[in-house]
Protein backbone atom coordinates (compact mmCIF):
# COMPACT_ATOMS: atom_id res chain seq x y z
CA UNK A 1 0.00 0.00 0.00
CA UNK A 2 0.89 3.62 -0.71
CA UNK A 3 1.13 5.02 3.34
CA UNK A 4 1.48 8.81 4.41
CA UNK A 5 2.41 9.40 7.72
CA UNK A 6 1.53 12.30 10.13
CA UNK A 7 3.61 12.94 13.22
CA UNK A 8 5.98 10.99 11.94
CA UNK A 9 8.46 13.17 14.55
CA UNK A 10 6.53 12.06 17.42
CA UNK A 11 6.85 9.00 19.94
CA UNK A 12 4.40 6.72 17.75
CA UNK A 13 4.80 8.33 14.69
CA UNK A 14 8.79 7.12 14.32
CA UNK A 15 8.08 3.91 15.28
CA UNK A 16 5.26 3.45 12.94
CA UNK A 17 7.47 4.26 9.55
CA UNK A 18 9.91 1.07 9.89
CA UNK A 19 6.97 -1.11 10.74
CA UNK A 20 5.35 0.01 7.74
CA UNK A 21 8.54 -0.37 5.29
CA UNK A 22 9.18 -3.82 7.00
CA UNK A 23 5.85 -4.84 5.78
CA UNK A 24 6.50 -4.18 2.38
CA UNK A 25 4.63 -0.78 2.10
CA UNK A 26 6.07 2.42 0.34
CA UNK A 27 5.65 5.40 2.71
CA UNK A 28 5.63 9.50 2.62
CA UNK A 29 5.35 11.26 5.57
CA UNK A 30 4.51 14.84 6.33
CA UNK A 31 6.72 16.83 8.64
CA UNK A 32 7.35 20.86 9.79
CA UNK A 33 10.64 20.32 10.11
CA UNK A 34 11.87 17.92 7.80
CA UNK A 35 16.04 18.09 9.54
CA UNK A 36 14.30 16.41 12.71
CA UNK A 37 14.32 13.44 10.43
CA UNK A 38 17.96 13.64 9.17
CA UNK A 39 19.18 10.59 11.76
CA UNK A 40 16.11 8.47 11.32
CA UNK A 41 17.87 5.32 9.91
CA UNK A 42 15.06 5.01 7.68
CA UNK A 43 14.95 8.11 6.10
CA UNK A 44 16.29 7.37 2.76
CA UNK A 45 13.59 5.10 2.43
CA UNK A 46 10.69 7.56 2.35
CA UNK A 47 9.47 10.52 0.65
CA UNK A 48 9.48 13.26 3.08
CA UNK A 49 6.88 16.53 2.25
CA UNK A 50 7.27 19.42 4.38
CA UNK A 51 3.99 21.26 5.89
CA UNK A 52 1.73 21.76 8.88
CA UNK A 53 -1.84 19.88 9.32
CA UNK A 54 -3.05 23.38 9.70
CA UNK A 55 -2.94 24.69 6.44
CA UNK A 56 -4.95 22.97 4.02
CA UNK A 57 -2.41 23.03 0.52
CA UNK A 58 0.39 21.12 2.84
CA UNK A 59 -1.86 18.35 3.33
CA UNK A 60 -3.37 18.00 -0.17
CA UNK A 61 0.20 17.52 -1.60
CA UNK A 62 1.04 15.20 1.23
CA UNK A 63 -2.33 13.01 0.24
CA UNK A 64 -1.60 13.14 -3.33
CA UNK A 65 -1.94 9.45 -4.78
CA UNK A 66 -1.72 7.84 -1.44
CA UNK A 67 -3.85 5.41 0.01
CA UNK A 68 -3.80 4.75 3.30
CA UNK A 69 -3.12 8.34 5.98
CA UNK A 70 -2.08 7.48 9.38
CA UNK A 71 -2.83 10.55 11.44
CA UNK A 72 -0.69 10.53 14.54
CA UNK A 73 -1.06 13.84 15.80
CA UNK A 74 -1.42 15.71 18.30
CA UNK A 75 -0.66 19.28 20.07
CA UNK A 76 -0.81 18.58 23.62
CA UNK A 77 2.01 20.89 24.56
CA UNK A 78 -0.09 24.11 23.62
CA UNK A 79 -2.63 25.51 25.65
CA UNK A 80 -5.40 25.29 22.81
CA UNK A 81 -4.85 22.29 22.04
CA UNK A 82 -7.89 21.43 21.63
CA UNK A 83 -8.69 23.84 19.07
CA UNK A 84 -5.80 23.12 17.03
CA UNK A 85 -6.37 19.69 16.93
CA UNK A 86 -10.00 20.16 16.13
CA UNK A 87 -9.06 22.29 13.43
CA UNK A 88 -6.41 19.75 11.82
CA UNK A 89 -8.80 17.15 11.94
CA UNK A 90 -11.46 18.99 9.73
CA UNK A 91 -9.09 20.13 6.74
CA UNK A 92 -7.63 16.67 7.08
CA UNK A 93 -11.06 14.99 6.78
CA UNK A 94 -12.08 16.96 4.01
CA UNK A 95 -8.84 16.66 2.03
CA UNK A 96 -8.86 12.94 2.42
CA UNK A 97 -12.14 12.46 0.58
CA UNK A 98 -11.12 15.32 -2.29
CA UNK A 99 -7.53 13.05 -2.60
CA UNK A 100 -9.94 10.13 -2.75
CA UNK A 101 -8.00 8.57 0.33
CA UNK A 102 -9.00 4.77 1.10
CA UNK A 103 -8.51 4.70 4.76
CA UNK A 104 -7.32 6.65 7.81
CA UNK A 105 -6.12 5.20 10.56
CA UNK A 106 -5.82 7.30 14.18
CA UNK A 107 -5.00 6.63 17.48
CA UNK A 108 -6.78 8.22 20.28
CA UNK A 109 -7.94 7.57 23.89
CA UNK A 110 -10.59 5.65 25.51
CA UNK A 111 -13.61 7.24 26.25
CA UNK A 112 -15.01 5.65 29.31
CA UNK A 113 -18.90 6.29 29.11
CA UNK A 114 -20.75 7.80 31.50
CA UNK A 115 -18.02 9.67 32.74
CA UNK A 116 -17.28 13.26 32.95
CA UNK A 117 -14.04 13.54 30.50
CA UNK A 118 -10.93 15.75 30.85
CA UNK A 119 -9.78 18.10 28.38
CA UNK A 120 -7.66 15.78 26.89
CA UNK A 121 -9.94 13.18 26.92
CA UNK A 122 -12.52 14.72 25.20
CA UNK A 123 -10.19 16.34 22.50
CA UNK A 124 -9.06 12.96 21.09
CA UNK A 125 -13.00 11.71 21.32
CA UNK A 126 -13.78 15.09 19.15
CA UNK A 127 -10.68 14.30 16.69
CA UNK A 128 -11.80 10.42 16.41
CA UNK A 129 -15.21 11.60 15.65
CA UNK A 130 -14.46 14.34 12.94
CA UNK A 131 -12.91 11.50 10.60
CA UNK A 132 -15.18 9.20 11.35
CA UNK A 133 -17.79 11.46 10.45
CA UNK A 134 -15.48 11.96 7.25
CA UNK A 135 -16.18 10.69 3.43
CA UNK A 136 -13.28 8.33 3.95
CA UNK A 137 -12.86 4.94 5.95
CA UNK A 138 -11.96 5.60 9.49
CA UNK A 139 -10.41 3.23 11.65
CA UNK A 140 -10.23 5.24 15.12
CA UNK A 141 -8.05 2.82 17.92
CA UNK A 142 -8.40 3.75 21.26
CA UNK A 143 -5.78 2.93 24.16
CA UNK A 144 -5.39 4.27 27.09
CA UNK A 145 -1.29 4.41 28.97
CA UNK A 146 1.01 3.53 26.84
CA UNK A 147 3.80 1.47 28.29
CA UNK A 148 7.44 1.30 26.11
CA UNK A 149 10.72 2.82 26.61
CA UNK A 150 10.38 6.99 25.57
CA UNK A 151 6.61 7.21 26.22
CA UNK A 152 5.51 10.26 28.34
CA UNK A 153 3.57 8.03 30.28
CA UNK A 154 6.15 5.55 30.76
CA UNK A 155 8.79 8.18 31.75
CA UNK A 156 5.90 9.54 34.70
CA UNK A 157 5.62 5.98 36.05
CA UNK A 158 9.26 5.35 36.11
CA UNK A 159 10.43 8.18 37.80
CA UNK A 160 7.31 8.56 40.47
CA UNK A 161 8.45 5.08 41.21
CA UNK A 162 11.70 5.04 41.35
CA UNK A 163 12.77 8.41 43.11
CA UNK A 164 10.03 8.54 45.71
CA UNK A 165 10.52 5.20 47.81
CA UNK A 166 7.32 6.78 50.18
CA UNK A 167 4.47 9.21 48.73
CA UNK A 168 1.34 10.57 49.29
CA UNK A 169 -0.99 10.36 46.26
CA UNK A 170 -3.85 11.72 44.93
CA UNK A 171 -7.30 9.36 44.20
CA UNK A 172 -6.24 8.88 40.63
CA UNK A 173 -4.06 6.38 42.23
CA UNK A 174 -7.15 4.05 42.49
CA UNK A 175 -8.30 5.02 38.80
CA UNK A 176 -8.37 1.71 36.65
CA UNK A 177 -6.06 1.36 33.88
CA UNK A 178 -5.63 -1.10 31.26
CA UNK A 179 -2.34 -0.34 29.91
CA UNK A 180 -1.40 -1.53 26.47
CA UNK A 181 2.80 -2.01 25.37
CA UNK A 182 3.45 -0.08 22.72
CA UNK A 183 5.01 -2.59 19.98
CA UNK A 184 1.37 -3.54 20.50
CA UNK A 185 0.26 -0.77 19.42
CA UNK A 186 2.30 -0.55 16.66
CA UNK A 187 1.10 -4.02 15.87
CA UNK A 188 -2.45 -2.70 15.60
CA UNK A 189 -1.82 0.02 13.62
CA UNK A 190 0.66 -1.31 10.65
CA UNK A 191 -1.90 -4.50 10.20
CA UNK A 192 -4.88 -1.52 9.82
CA UNK A 193 -3.13 -0.57 6.49
CA UNK A 194 -4.56 -4.27 5.05
CA UNK A 195 -8.22 -4.19 6.46
CA UNK A 196 -10.51 -4.33 3.83
CA UNK A 197 -12.39 -0.87 3.77
CA UNK A 198 -16.32 -2.33 4.90
CA UNK A 199 -13.94 -1.91 8.04
CA UNK A 200 -14.67 0.71 9.73
CA UNK A 201 -15.34 2.44 13.15
CA UNK A 202 -13.76 2.61 16.57
CA UNK A 203 -12.25 -0.07 18.55
CA UNK A 204 -10.93 -0.07 22.25
CA UNK A 205 -7.47 -1.61 22.01
CA UNK A 206 -5.60 -2.67 25.83
CA UNK A 207 -3.44 -5.31 26.94
CA UNK A 208 -4.55 -8.65 28.91
CA UNK A 209 -3.97 -6.86 32.69
CA UNK A 210 -6.55 -4.42 34.32
CA UNK A 211 -4.71 -2.47 37.34
CA UNK A 212 -5.08 1.03 39.40
CA UNK A 213 -1.90 3.30 38.55
CA UNK A 214 -0.91 2.46 42.64
CA UNK A 215 -0.55 -1.44 41.12
CA UNK A 216 1.48 -0.05 38.20
CA UNK A 217 4.11 1.79 40.60
CA UNK A 218 4.23 -1.67 42.66
CA UNK A 219 5.34 -3.97 39.51
CA UNK A 220 7.08 -1.04 37.78
CA UNK A 221 9.19 -1.05 41.89
CA UNK A 222 9.26 -4.97 41.29
CA UNK A 223 10.88 -5.31 37.87
CA UNK A 224 13.35 -2.74 38.53
CA UNK A 225 14.43 -4.65 41.39
CA UNK A 226 13.48 -1.43 44.03
CA UNK A 227 12.36 -1.83 47.53
CA UNK A 228 8.44 -2.29 47.78
CA UNK A 229 6.71 1.35 48.02
CA UNK A 230 4.67 3.13 50.56
CA UNK A 231 1.97 4.86 48.90
CA UNK A 232 -0.40 6.61 50.96
CA UNK A 233 -3.43 8.15 48.46
CA UNK A 234 -5.21 11.42 50.02
CA UNK A 235 -8.15 12.86 49.08
CA UNK A 236 -7.16 16.38 49.01
CA UNK A 237 -4.52 16.61 46.21
CA UNK A 238 -6.16 17.94 42.68
CA UNK A 239 -5.37 17.05 39.08
CA UNK A 240 -3.17 20.56 38.92
CA UNK A 241 -1.44 20.03 42.30
CA UNK A 242 -0.73 16.52 41.54
CA UNK A 243 0.96 17.94 38.05
CA UNK A 244 3.18 20.53 39.92
CA UNK A 245 4.42 17.51 41.72
CA UNK A 246 5.03 15.55 38.77
CA UNK A 247 6.45 18.37 36.78
CA UNK A 248 9.63 18.18 39.75
CA UNK A 249 9.93 14.84 40.05
CA UNK A 250 9.32 13.59 36.66
CA UNK A 251 11.13 14.68 33.44
CA UNK A 252 7.61 15.46 31.75
CA UNK A 253 7.01 19.00 31.98
CA UNK A 254 3.52 20.61 33.58
CA UNK A 255 2.06 21.33 29.90
CA UNK A 256 1.90 17.66 29.41
CA UNK A 257 1.38 16.71 32.84
CA UNK A 258 -1.31 18.72 34.13
CA UNK A 259 -3.61 16.59 30.86
CA UNK A 260 -2.20 13.49 31.22
CA UNK A 261 -3.13 13.50 35.17
CA UNK A 262 -6.63 14.75 34.58
CA UNK A 263 -7.07 12.09 32.25
CA UNK A 264 -5.85 9.65 35.07
CA UNK A 265 -9.14 10.39 37.16
CA UNK A 266 -11.20 8.61 34.96
CA UNK A 267 -11.43 4.92 34.39
CA UNK A 268 -9.41 3.82 31.36
CA UNK A 269 -10.63 -0.11 30.54
CA UNK A 270 -11.49 -1.05 27.31
CA UNK A 271 -14.82 -1.76 27.02
CA UNK A 272 -14.72 -4.33 24.18
CA UNK A 273 -12.20 -6.08 22.34
CA UNK A 274 -14.19 -6.38 18.99
CA UNK A 275 -10.54 -5.24 16.60
CA UNK A 276 -9.60 -9.42 17.61
CA UNK A 277 -12.60 -10.41 14.91
CA UNK A 278 -10.62 -7.82 12.32
CA UNK A 279 -6.99 -8.42 13.86
CA UNK A 280 -6.08 -11.56 15.37
CA UNK A 281 -4.01 -11.25 18.38
CA UNK A 282 -0.13 -11.50 17.70
CA UNK A 283 1.70 -14.68 18.11
CA UNK A 284 2.25 -15.24 21.80
CA UNK A 285 -0.92 -13.10 22.87
CA UNK A 286 -1.07 -9.18 23.80
CA UNK A 287 2.30 -8.04 26.32
CA UNK A 288 1.54 -8.07 30.03
CA UNK A 289 2.37 -4.76 32.08
CA UNK A 290 4.95 -6.62 33.92
CA UNK A 291 6.42 -7.78 30.19
CA UNK A 292 5.98 -4.35 28.90
CA UNK A 293 8.12 -2.75 31.77
CA UNK A 294 10.67 -5.33 31.11
CA UNK A 295 11.15 -4.43 27.92
CA UNK A 296 11.02 -0.65 27.93
CA UNK A 297 14.06 -0.80 30.60
CA UNK A 298 15.84 -3.32 28.76
CA UNK A 299 16.08 -0.65 25.94
CA UNK A 300 16.99 2.19 28.12
CA UNK A 301 19.89 0.14 29.61
CA UNK A 302 21.03 -0.41 26.08
CA UNK A 303 20.46 2.38 25.09
CA UNK A 304 18.14 1.56 22.06
CA UNK A 305 15.35 3.82 22.36
CA UNK A 306 14.59 4.80 19.00
CA UNK A 307 12.06 7.62 19.76
CA UNK A 308 11.13 9.50 23.21
CA UNK A 309 8.32 11.72 23.75
CA UNK A 310 10.35 14.76 23.71
CA UNK A 311 11.39 14.26 20.12
CA UNK A 312 8.00 16.04 19.07
CA UNK A 313 9.11 19.23 20.37
CA UNK A 314 9.07 22.69 19.00
CA UNK A 315 10.61 23.20 15.49
CA UNK A 316 14.02 24.12 15.12
CA UNK A 317 14.59 27.97 14.98
CA UNK A 318 15.61 29.74 11.72
CA UNK A 319 19.42 30.62 11.56
CA UNK A 320 21.36 32.18 14.61
CA UNK A 321 20.81 36.40 15.11
CA UNK A 322 24.34 36.36 14.32
CA UNK A 323 23.78 36.06 10.80
CA UNK A 324 23.79 38.96 8.80
CA UNK A 325 20.25 39.20 7.84
CA UNK A 326 19.19 38.89 11.62
CA UNK A 327 21.35 41.17 13.66
CA UNK A 328 19.59 44.14 13.50
CA UNK A 329 18.99 43.95 17.21
CA UNK A 330 21.18 43.68 20.27
CA UNK A 331 23.15 40.38 20.69
CA UNK A 332 25.37 38.74 23.86
CA UNK A 333 27.71 36.75 22.96
CA UNK A 334 30.01 34.52 25.39
CA UNK A 335 32.81 33.12 23.12
CA UNK A 336 35.97 30.51 24.16
CA UNK A 337 38.56 28.95 22.66
CA UNK A 338 40.69 26.67 23.83
CA UNK A 339 44.01 24.55 21.90
CA UNK A 340 43.74 21.04 22.91
CA UNK A 341 46.59 18.22 22.48
CA UNK A 342 43.51 15.84 22.37
CA UNK A 343 42.56 14.37 18.60
CA UNK A 344 40.22 16.41 17.27
CA UNK A 345 38.09 12.84 16.51
CA UNK A 346 38.45 12.25 20.36
CA UNK A 347 37.52 16.06 21.44
CA UNK A 348 34.17 15.74 18.92
CA UNK A 349 33.26 12.29 20.85
CA UNK A 350 33.65 13.84 24.23
CA UNK A 351 31.22 17.24 22.53
CA UNK A 352 28.94 14.74 20.93
CA UNK A 353 28.58 12.90 24.34
CA UNK A 354 27.69 15.83 26.29
CA UNK A 355 24.92 16.72 28.81
CA UNK A 356 22.19 13.87 30.40
CA UNK A 357 24.46 11.27 32.61
CA UNK A 358 27.31 12.97 31.10
CA UNK A 359 26.70 16.38 32.66
CA UNK A 360 27.80 19.97 31.74
CA UNK A 361 31.56 19.71 32.75
CA UNK A 362 30.73 22.86 34.85
CA UNK A 363 29.79 24.12 38.21
CA UNK A 364 27.10 20.98 38.79
CA UNK A 365 25.32 23.21 41.46
CA UNK A 366 24.64 26.07 38.71
CA UNK A 367 23.65 24.19 36.27
CA UNK A 368 21.33 21.83 38.45
CA UNK A 369 19.75 24.86 40.25
CA UNK A 370 18.84 26.53 37.34
CA UNK A 371 17.52 23.98 36.00
CA UNK A 372 15.28 23.57 39.52
CA UNK A 373 14.18 27.04 38.96
CA UNK A 374 12.84 26.16 35.03
CA UNK A 375 11.23 23.59 36.37
CA UNK A 376 9.22 25.47 39.36
CA UNK A 377 8.69 28.01 36.21
CA UNK A 378 6.95 25.39 34.41
CA UNK A 379 9.88 24.54 32.23
CA UNK A 380 11.70 21.06 31.07
CA UNK A 381 14.17 21.93 33.53
CA UNK A 382 17.59 19.36 33.08
CA UNK A 383 15.45 16.12 33.39
CA UNK A 384 15.07 15.09 30.08
CA UNK A 385 18.44 13.93 29.59
CA UNK A 386 19.20 12.33 26.24
CA UNK A 387 18.02 8.94 23.67
CA UNK A 388 21.84 7.58 23.51
CA UNK A 389 24.77 8.44 25.89
CA UNK A 390 27.01 9.03 23.10
CA UNK A 391 24.94 9.95 19.75
CA UNK A 392 22.88 13.15 19.54
CA UNK A 393 20.30 13.44 16.43
CA UNK A 394 19.01 16.94 15.37
CA UNK A 395 15.76 17.70 16.63
CA UNK A 396 15.78 15.43 19.60
CA UNK A 397 16.07 16.78 22.72
CA UNK A 398 18.85 17.15 25.46
CA UNK A 399 18.31 18.35 28.85
CA UNK A 400 17.04 21.69 28.94
CA UNK A 401 18.12 22.09 25.26
CA UNK A 402 17.18 21.23 21.76
CA UNK A 403 19.80 19.74 18.92
CA UNK A 404 19.19 22.43 16.20
CA UNK A 405 21.95 21.22 13.98
CA UNK A 406 25.10 18.88 13.90
CA UNK A 407 27.92 19.23 11.44
CA UNK A 408 30.10 15.81 11.79
CA UNK A 409 32.51 16.15 13.30
CA UNK A 410 33.12 20.07 13.77
CA UNK A 411 29.99 21.02 15.24
CA UNK A 412 27.02 20.84 17.29
CA UNK A 413 24.42 23.94 18.14
CA UNK A 414 22.17 23.42 20.55
CA UNK A 415 18.90 25.81 21.22
CA UNK A 416 17.82 26.53 24.87
CA UNK A 417 14.03 25.54 25.78
CA UNK A 418 14.52 26.95 29.39
CA UNK A 419 12.13 29.88 30.41
CA UNK A 420 14.49 32.94 29.66
CA UNK A 421 13.39 36.12 28.38
CA UNK A 422 14.55 35.55 24.96
CA UNK A 423 16.15 33.17 22.90
CA UNK A 424 19.86 31.48 23.64
CA UNK A 425 21.99 29.16 21.69
CA UNK A 426 24.76 27.29 22.53
CA UNK A 427 27.54 25.92 19.77
CA UNK A 428 29.99 23.34 20.32
CA UNK A 429 33.37 23.19 17.96
CA UNK A 430 36.13 21.85 16.91
CA UNK A 431 38.34 23.65 14.92
CA UNK A 432 41.91 22.10 13.20
CA UNK A 433 45.54 22.57 15.35
CA UNK A 434 47.81 24.38 14.66
CA UNK A 435 50.68 21.59 12.75
CA UNK A 436 49.65 18.13 12.40
CA UNK A 437 48.42 17.47 15.82
CA UNK A 438 45.67 18.20 18.45
CA UNK A 439 42.73 20.74 17.74
CA UNK A 440 41.33 24.11 18.83
CA UNK A 441 37.98 23.86 21.18
CA UNK A 442 35.72 26.78 20.12
CA UNK A 443 32.63 27.66 22.02
CA UNK A 444 30.29 30.65 21.77
CA UNK A 445 27.05 31.05 24.09
CA UNK A 446 24.57 33.45 22.38
CA UNK A 447 21.44 35.55 23.91
CA UNK A 448 18.91 37.46 21.51
CA UNK A 449 17.67 39.64 24.52
CA UNK A 450 13.56 40.31 24.54
CA UNK A 451 13.01 43.64 26.30
CA UNK A 452 14.40 45.08 29.26
CA UNK A 453 14.14 41.87 31.32
CA UNK A 454 16.54 39.91 28.87
CA UNK A 455 19.06 42.83 28.93
CA UNK A 456 19.08 42.47 33.09
CA UNK A 457 19.00 38.64 32.66
CA UNK A 458 21.94 38.64 30.96
CA UNK A 459 23.67 41.23 32.69
CA UNK A 460 22.96 39.36 35.92
CA UNK A 461 24.71 36.22 35.14
CA UNK A 462 27.73 37.41 33.51
CA UNK A 463 29.61 37.45 36.57
CA UNK A 464 29.00 33.76 36.57
CA UNK A 465 30.25 33.05 32.84
CA UNK A 466 34.09 32.42 34.08
CA UNK A 467 32.87 29.58 36.32
CA UNK A 468 29.74 28.14 33.87
CA UNK A 469 31.47 28.85 30.27
CA UNK A 470 35.41 28.95 31.28
CA UNK A 471 34.80 25.47 33.78
CA UNK A 472 33.04 23.97 30.07
CA UNK A 473 35.74 25.20 28.03
CA UNK A 474 38.72 23.61 30.33
CA UNK A 475 36.94 20.52 31.59
CA UNK A 476 35.74 19.07 28.04
CA UNK A 477 39.10 19.66 26.93
CA UNK A 478 40.60 17.86 29.30
CA UNK A 479 38.09 15.01 29.20
CA UNK A 480 39.89 14.79 25.50
CA UNK A 481 43.15 14.78 26.73
CA UNK A 482 42.51 12.42 29.36
CA UNK A 483 40.32 9.91 26.54
CA UNK A 484 43.38 10.06 24.36
CA UNK A 485 46.17 10.30 27.13
CA UNK A 486 47.05 13.19 27.01
CA UNK A 487 48.61 15.28 29.56
CA UNK A 488 45.68 17.37 30.49
CA UNK A 489 43.69 15.51 32.88
CA UNK A 490 40.16 16.50 33.66
CA UNK A 491 36.90 14.30 33.66
CA UNK A 492 36.42 11.33 32.09
CA UNK A 493 33.33 11.63 29.30
CA UNK A 494 31.22 8.71 30.63
CA UNK A 495 31.40 10.48 34.46
CA UNK A 496 28.23 12.39 35.22
CA UNK A 497 29.94 15.53 37.00
CA UNK A 498 27.23 16.71 39.45
CA UNK A 499 24.79 15.36 38.10
CA UNK A 500 21.86 12.38 39.97
CA UNK A 501 18.96 12.64 37.50
CA UNK A 502 19.39 9.26 36.27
Amino acid sequence: MRCVVFGATGYLGGRLVPELLRAGHTVRVLARTPGKLTDAPWRDRVEIVRGDVTVAADVRTALADQEVLYYLVHSLTRSDFDTVDREAATIVAREAAAAGLGRIVYLGGIAPAGQDLSRHLSSRAEVGRILLDGAVPALVFRAAVVIGSGSASFEMLRYLTERLPAMVTPRWVRSRIQPIAVRDVLYYLARAAELPATVTGAFDIGGPDVLTYEQMMRVYAQVAGLPRRVIVPVPVLTPWLSAQWVNLVTPVPRAIAVPLMESLINDVVCAEHEIAARIPDPDGGLTGVRRAVELALTRIRDSDVPTRWSDAGPAPAEPLPTDPAWSGGSLYQDLRERPTTADPAVLWTVIESIGGEHGWYSFPLAWSLRGWLDRLAGGVGLRRGRRDPHRLHEGEALDWWRVERIERPTLLRLRAEMRVPGRAWLELEVRPGDGDAGAIYRQRAVFEPHGLAGHLYWKSIVPFHALVFGGMTRNITGAAEAAAGGRGGGPNPRQRPGRGEH
